[in-house]
């Protein structure tokens, strides 16, 4: 795949530096759905993003700290059965695995009291573009023209007109792919609040860290253009053991970010790891029917005014009942 076709297939991920015309209509849910059949073709019954994907199975089980520092359900020390879902960006199931994309990790918590708790993270720290509009006009400026490409032209154009969609270019360009979704470090990208022991409401940004540690593909890995490989290489990963995940939470300062997911917090910002994903087996169909929607929260969490995050749901939801209506 051409490094720049991956790179606009990857912003399908799971959005204006300049103002709106006053003839052009904010945009609505379903108009990415309509761009990403564009971008990577009407797959009947597949997520309309991520289709590519594996299943997974495991659980939860917060630490001690996480248990003291905070009021939720989800750190309560108990350990919650999660199902998970790994992917790859865009609407295309046959993408390759080796792209110059980011990769997706979802989870699904089910607490003792029948409510379901939703994380949906990927392996890059910033998002495609600061606001919905934002996004929608880069994947229309990405979309194939009569000829079958992109106007290469017209996309540049957009690009320097909204520097906020530069960040995860740049960031995909200097950092190989994942040898294996085991071997990846996943961002939450957006601002959530969590309820602390006091009763305060903390604002966090949250990353999955391997206890695998992190590995990239090799360059001869990049250049094979039959790469399908990663649900493989979790399957005899777990063959191995079990596959964890360090779930560390970071602690935001005022001047920190809330509504813009293409700014990253400062790396020096204090950290608190509050418990570990496990994963014990992958490749069933656990999570076919599931809809990883990001703003699904448990008790103790809130989601931030992010109006990428706050898109999420509509458009997650139109995806999902065209999938399950095999549409």
């Amino acid at each position: 795949m051409h490094k720049l076709s991956g790179y606009f297939l990857a912003t399908a991920v799971s959005f204006a530096a300049l103002p709106l015309a006053a003839d052009t209509k904010p945009a609505q849910p379903n108009d990415f759905i309509e761009v990403f059949a564009k971008l990577s073709g009407d797959h009947k019954g597949m997520r309309k993003n991520h289709a590519k994907g594996v299943c997974a199975v495991g659980d939860f089980t917060a630490s001690q700290a996480g248990v003291d520092h905070f009021d939720t359900d989800v750190f309560s020390g108990k350990t919650l059965p999660v199902v998970y879902r790994f992917s790859l960006p865009g609407g295309n199931p046959m993408i390759p695995d080796n792209a110059r994309a980011p990769r997706g990790f979802a989870a699904q918590f089910s607490l003792p009291n029948g409510s379901k708790h939703n994380i949906a993270t990927l392996n890059v720290p910033v998002f495609a573009a600061k606001d919905p509009d934002t996004f929608l006009g880069l994947l229309q400026a990405s979309a194939p023209a009569t000829d079958g490409k992109p106007d290469m032209a017209k996309l540049a154009a957009f690009k320097a007109a909204h520097p906020d969609t530069k960040p995860l270019e740049q960031w995909l360009g200097s950092h190989q792919p994942p040898y294996s979704y085991a071997t990846a470090e996943y961002f939450g990208i957006h601002t959530f609040y969590i309820r602390g022991k006091n009763g305060e409401q903390t604002k966090v940004r949250f990353q999955l860290k391997p206890q695998d540690g992190i590995k990239g593909l090799t360059d001869a890995e990049l250049a094979d253009k039959n790469g399908d490989f990663l649900s493989q290489r979790l399957t005899e990963r777990l063959q191995g053991g079990p596959v964890n995940f360090d779930w560390v939470v970071s602690f935001g300062q005022s001047e920190d970010s809330v509504n813009d997911p293409t700014q990253q917090w400062p790396d020096d910002r204090k950290t608190l790891t509050v418990g570990t994903l496990r994963l014990t087996s992958s490749g069933d169909d656990s999570c076919t029917k599931l809809n990883f929607d990001p703003n699904v929260l448990s008790r103790g969490f809130s989601a931030s005014d992010d109006p990428v995050l706050r898109m999420r749901s509509p458009a997650y939801a139109i995806s999902f009942g065209k999938r399950l209506s095999g549409q």
